[in-house]
């Protein structure tokens, strides 16, 4: 593999022009291609065989007019909303694509709400899956004059039949005459809370930050803008993929977020690692063409095996069983896979091109071996043996550390994302809010029972007084199926709502099916939290798997396996605190605390499990090449840690600015993945890759590279795990 990529690197920085001109050309042909052909992102949150599937699938068949997506626009102001304004919207509303019902009005009453009073029948104009229960349900002589009005949509298309702002951009044009009235407006419901605009700030604020701190790393601004713009190369295409996987299959709207946060950081670094090594060789004499070979070979294996190893991981996402997660993996999937590519052969051809000028310019004026030889230890080489000489100790504090940071873990708890978690800017968290405000917090999160009609008396007769239930609504009766909808005292986030919905499922009669959005963020929660470990055993094994066949050292695979679980544990713990808690809502600009979204872990581990392989293999690709050049197992660590701290450093510091950018985006799913993933890599890069790591393989010494015979017969015998660094040389 280092032979090829060698005369790969070679060849591209031979012929730099045609190399940029072949990219150019492919970034536009992929743009032009998806501009055509591409699709709109969709969200399918379907899991076939959980209770809220089933339950839905049967009101499908019962009450299709139920079943489709929903909205709800909440009007509120400071007098009375005049009943015309709101004729006026519901008659708007029904002219939109896709609606089958607009219920009437429901008033508030200065929040002063009676339980039961829904009118029969009111239910069937109901929002009965994301949050509205009783729509039109003010009886006569309450009052209707409030200050707030909630109009429920029913569709009779999914919410997947939008396409980007479409559904948005209708509510929204239905709405303007009321906002142009004086009232406030806010929009909740499938369709808006569905719907996130990208803006791009995150990834701006990413590229600065990189921009800033790899001049500081290199010296050079030649030499740092070239990972910034290999990078963008190689995320420009991704996106393009992502937009014409789009077309073929069903990807979410978060996916080409993440998908952007993962690319521009891992392209960026993966860029650094093959520069910082090309700059290696010129300062030892190499012409660039020959420096650039000899990155593609050493730095370049490295990075194709990172990148493999983040590939490899994404698939652990299809495990989970839910499409939302595979269209994560698809999305990602094309983004790392183009910027890696786009690693191994545009910056070979873009340090070819740039010749020494990607050197400081003192050391541009000189002797670049008798500047190189003038310098003392470095300050990254004097921590290397620092640690190498006392590694029992280092190890302990590290482990200390970590194990510190992952305990909030234990009390994690997972919701799926809703508009109750949002920024109180967020017009679905406006909605929400109203309507936790004027009707109760269980307005917001009903419980939806289908069954078999004879069932419904029964049903109904048993639930009012039962602990957690405000409301019930008669029920609905439509051939041989009945429907009927609780609104609990407690909001969906509530842990006693989640409670009410076991406890129905555990009493009810047999036939009747608890579904509605609670019930399904419920099963959602815990079909992910069943998943994980899955997951989690499928993305180790397979990365054992992958070190094992590149080092031939089970015991360095097995031990980067336990300190990528450990980083990972630590940056849940963290996420734990910041999230959970008040005063941690507050720092990351959310209004208070809540749980983690269930949509985050597994996500978080499949991604992170990947980049932390970067640094690993990184690192230990250059001990390793010490160590078959030396036979030197304590020194190698040392002298593998002097040569790539600084540049592990440096890259996590750039991951981590990228990852920061993205943890200021308002969607919370986004928000939450920022912050732990910028955590996850800060504690990786610093106490697992600069302190454990060196300390653990110092303490083994030479059992890291112990191999059975056994083994060592059935494993090929790799390039990149065989040649030391001076045989790499004369390949070129």
């Amino acid at each position: 593999m280092a032979r090829l990529l060698g005369r790969l690197g070679g060849a591209s920085a031979a012929h730099p022009w045609r190399t940029l001109l072949a990219w150019l050309l492919a970034l536009v042909a992929a743009v032009g291609v998806a501009g055509v052909a591409g699709g709109d992102t969709h969200d399918d949150y379907s899991i076939p065989g959980i209770p809220y599937q089933v339950g839905t699938a049967y009101l499908a068949e019962h009450f299709p007019e139920l079943s489709g997506a929903t909205a709800r626009v909440v009007v509120h102001g400071d007098r009375a909303v005049p009943e015309p304004l709101l004729t006026e919207l519901a008659a708007r509303l029904k002219m939109m694509r896709g609606v089958a019902m607009v219920a009437p009005p429901r008033l508030s009453a200065d929040g002063d709400v009676k339980d039961g009073d829904v009118k029969d029948g009111d239910v069937k104009d109901g929002d009965v899956k994301d949050g509205d229960v009783k729509d039109g349900d003010v009886k006569d002589g309450d009052v209707k004059d409030g200050d707030t009005a909630l109009v429920a949509v029913n569709y009779r298309i999914p919410v997947t039949d939008f396409s980007g702002s479409e559904g948005v951009d209708a509510l929204r044009a239905a709405a303007e005459p009321v906002e142009q009235a004086g009232f406030t407006v806010a929009f909740g419901g499938e369709v808006p809370e569905n719907f996130s605009a990208p803006s791009g700030s995150a990834e701006a604020v990413g590229v600065i930050a990189a921009l800033l701190i790899l001049v500081a790393a290199l010296g050079s601004l030649v030499a740092a803008g070239l990972p910034i713009l290999v990078a963008l190369m190689g995320l420009g295409v991704g996106t393009s993929l992502i937009t014409l996987l789009a077309a073929v299959t069903d990807i979410s709207s978060t996916a080409p977020t993440i998908a952007s946060m993962v690319g521009l950081g891992v392209g960026i670094d993966y860029a650094l690692f093959l520069v910082s090594r090309h700059v290696e060789g010129l300062r030892r004499g190499l012409s660039p063409r020959e420096a650039a070979a000899e990155a593609t070979a050493t730095a370049g294996s490295s990075v194709l095996v990172a990148g493999l190893t983040v590939l490899v991981s994404l698939f652990g996402l299809n495990l989970s069983t839910l499409p939302v997660y595979a269209s994560f993996a698809y999305a990602t999937f094309a983004t790392v896979g183009a910027v890696m590519i786009a690693s191994i052969t545009l910056v070979p051809a873009m340090l070819g091109l740039a010749g020494r000028r990607v050197l400081p310019r003192r050391e541009r004026t000189g002797d670049p071996v008798r500047t190189a030889l003038r310098t003392g230890p470095t300050r990254t080489e004097r921590w290397a043996r620092w640690v190498g000489a006392r590694p029992l100790r280092s190890a302990l504090a590290a482990l200390v550390v970590l194990l510190a940071l992952a305990a909030p873990v234990l009390g994690m708890r997972t919701w799926p994302q809703d508009a109750g978690s949002q920024p109180e800017s967020n017009t679905t968290r406006v909605a929400y809010d109203l309507v936790a405000a004027e009707y109760g917090p269980g307005a917001n999160g009903p419980i939806v029972l289908a069954m078999p009609a004879p069932l419904a008396a029964q049903v109904a007769a048993a639930l009012p007084g039962q602990v957690g239930v405000k409301a019930v609504t008669p029920p609905l009766i439509q051939g041989q199926a009945a429907v009927l909808t609780i609104e609990p005292t407690t909001g969906p986030q509530d842990e006693r709502t989640t409670e009410l919905v076991k406890r129905l499922r555990a009493t009810l009669p047999d036939g009747v099916m608890v579904t509605g959005t609670v019930a399904g963020f419920g099963d959602i929660s815990d079909r992910l939290a069943e998943r994980l470990w899955i997951v989690i055993a499928f993305v180790v094994a397979l990365s054992l798997l992958l070190l094992t066949l590149l080092f031939r050292a089970p015991v360095v695979a097995l031990k980067a396996a336990v300190m990528n679980l450990l980083s990972v544990a630590a940056a849940y713990g963290v996420i734990t605190v910041v999230f959970q808690t008040d005063a941690g809502a507050r720092l990351v600009g959310l209004p208070h605390g809540g749980p983690i979204s269930s949509w985050v872990p597994i996500l978080m581990f499949t991604v992170l499990f990947g980049l932390s392989m970067d640094y690993e293999v990184f690192l230990l690709s250059r001990i390793r090449e010490d160590w078959l050049a030396t036979g030197d197992a304590r020194g190698s660590v040392v002298r593998g840690l002097a040569a790539t701290g600084k540049v592990i450093t440096s890259a996590a510091a750039i991951m981590v600015a990228v990852f920061i950018g993205f943890a200021l985006d308002p969607d919370v799913t986004v928000k939450t993945t920022g912050v732990g993933m910028a955590t996850a890599v800060l504690i990786d890069a610093t106490v697992v890759r600069m302190v454990l790591v060196p300390a653990t393989m110092a303490l083994l010494g030479r059992a890291n590279w112990w191999l059975p015979g056994w083994l060592d017969r059935l494993l090929p015998k790799t390039a990149h795990a065989a040649a030391p660094e001076r045989e790499l040389a004369r390949l070129y």
